[in-house]
C-alpha cells in the first residue's frame, strides 16, 4: 500500500532527522564552543577568498551555478528521462518528491531557527534569508543522494563508483563555496547536509523498499 510506504519514510526520514534538530538547538541557542569555531571559520576562509581574486570569481560562478533551482530542474530533467527511457516510474516519482520535500524542509529550518547571516568585515558577497540550514547545502545532498539512488539499478559495478564520488564532490564543492564566500557558517553546512542525508535516507529505506512474506519465515524487506 502507498500511505503504508508514505508512512515508513516519513516516520524513518524523523527519525534519522534526530542530529539536524539537536544541530540546530545549538545553533539556536548559540552554544559558545560551536559559535566561537563558526566565527573563526568563517574569518579564516573570507580571509583566503579575498587573498585570491581567481578563486573569489570562480566561487561567484559556482554560487550561481549551484542554485538550487538549477539543480532542481536539472534533476527533474533526469527524472523524467529515466522514467521514460528506464520504466522506472516509481522511482523517478520517490526521487523527484524526495528532493522537492528537502527544499521545503530546509526552508522551514530556517524559520525555525532563525539564525543571521554571518558578519563579515569587507564581505566577499552578501546573501538574503537567513543562514541555518543552508539551502545550497541541503539541496546538492538531497539531488546528489537522490540521483545515485536512482540511477542505482542502471549502473554497473564501476558505474556506481563514480556516481557516488561525484555526488561526494558535488556535496563537498558546495559547503566549501558557502563557507569561503562567507555566506554560511560550516555549521549550516554540516546541519544541510544531515537533513538532506536523514530525508533521502528515511524516505527510500521506507519507501522503496516494502516488506513481503517469505514462506515460513517473518516479513523481510526487499529493494524496489
Amino acid at each position: 500500500m502507498i500511505s503504508n510506504r508514505l508512512l515508513r519514510a516519513v516516520s524513518l526520514a524523523l527519525a534519522f532527522s534526530v542530529p539536524t534538530v539537536v544541530l540546530a538547538f545549538v545553533v539556536r541557542v548559540g552554544w559558545p564552543p560551536v559559535a566561537d569555531a563558526d566565527a573563526s571559520a568563517i574569518s579564516w576562509a573570507t580571509d583566503v577568498t579575498r587573498a585570491r581574486p581567481t578563486l573569489r570569481d570562480a566561487l561567484l560562478v559556482g554560487q550561481e551555478l549551484l542554485e538550487p533551482r538549477w539543480l532542481i530542474l536539472g534533476f527533474a530533467i533526469l527524472c523524467v528521462v529515466v522514467w521514460r527511457a528506464a520504466g522506472l516510474g516509481r522511482r523517478a516519482l520517490w526521487a523527484g518528491g524526495t528532493v522537492l520535500v528537502a527544499w521545503g524542509a530546509a526552508n522551514l529550518a530556517k524559520l525555525a531557527v532563525e539564525r543571521a547571516r554571518p558578519v563579515v568585515q569587507d564581505a566577499v558577497t552578501q546573501a538574503p534569508g537567513y543562514s541555518f540550514p543552508s539551502g545550497h547545502a541541503t539541496n546538492a545532498t538531497a539531488v546528489a543522494a537522490a540521483a545515485v539512488i536512482l540511477l542505482w539499478p542502471l549502473l554497473g559495478r564501476r558505474g556506481r563508483s563514480l556516481a557516488v564520488a561525484a555526488a561526494v564532490v558535488l556535496v563537498l564543492v558546495t559547503g566549501a563555496d558557502r563557507v569561503l564566500l562567507g555566506v554560511h557558517y560550516p555549521s549550516d553546512v554540516v546541519g544541510g547536509v544531515l537533513l538532506a542525508a536523514a530525508l533521502v535516507a528515511g524516505s527510500a529505506i521506507g519507501y522503496l523498499s516494502e516488506p513481503h512474506k517469505v514462506p515460513g519465515s517473518r516479513s523481510v524487506a526487499h529493494p524496489s
